[in-house]
């Protein structure tokens, strides 16, 4: 083969070697280059390259690789610390509803251990029921007590005046002391009147909470029915 010839197809094939290597080259470049696009506050991008700029550093920002498909983003500082809060908030819920529940739970065992049936509940209210009651009617004894002096004072006052003869300031004080303490009772036995009524409501609530827990006890115990064959 004459010198030039093979001088030619050597030249070629360094060429097309060369070629070949390029293209590979460039073909990993490709694939593992990437753009990052960064983004104002607003959320529009405004710039994109192979770094953020230092003035954008806290900016939201979106890689990309040369396809143009999105391979990673990242949030802005301020979003960042919303997110971090919330995630906190929630957090701070959930140990919350947790702490509820468990105490719940703690409840509801302490009572189904502390009766053995609706009637004991019963019995426990209507004994809270009668202490109240006793008080009451000592209290309606004071008061009717404090009335009669009240009357009396002012039957005396009524006397003194019908003679001409200003009442004594000790009289008048009877009368406002009387008066003062009928006012008082009238409190204390409107006041345990309602405890009464919370008494009821908080036994009728005690009540319906262990029929409840009763019966999901009972359901959990009862065997499944065998199925048909």
């Amino acid at each position: 083969m004459p010198k030039f010839i093979r001088a030619y197809f050597t030249a070629a094939l360094a060429m097309a070697l060369a070629a070949f290597m390029a293209g590979t080259v460039l073909a990993q470049s490709k694939g593992t280059s990437k753009i990052i696009c960064w983004k104002d506050k607003s959320g529009k991008v405004i710039g994109c390259g192979d770094k953020v700029p230092p003035e954008y550093e806290d900016a939201a920002t979106k890689e990309l690789d040369r396809s143009g498909m999105t391979r990673k983003t990242t949030e802005t500082a301020e979003e960042q610390a919303k997110r971090a809060a919330q995630d906190k908030a929630l957090a701070t819920q959930k140990a919350e509803e947790k702490k509820l529940l468990d105490e719940q739970r703690r409840r509801d065992s302490a009572l189904l251990n502390t009766y053995a049936s609706e009637k004991e509940i019963d019995q426990r209210r209507d004994r809270e029921v009668q202490v109240v009651e006793a008080q009451i009617t000592q209290l309606r004894v004071s008061h009717t007590n404090a009335t009669n002096r009240h009357k009396d004072a002012l039957s005396r006052i009524a006397a003194a005046e019908k003679t001409k003869k200003p009442p004594s300031d000790a009289l008048k004080g009877e009368a406002e002391d009387a008066a003062a303490d009928m006012a008082k009772l009238e409190h204390n036995i409107a006041s345990k009147n309602k405890d009464v009524e919370d008494i009821r409501a908080r036994y009728a609530q005690t009540k319906q909470r262990y029929m409840d827990l009763q019966k999901g006890s009972a359901q959990a115990a009862a065997p499944s029915a065998p199925a048909k064959k």
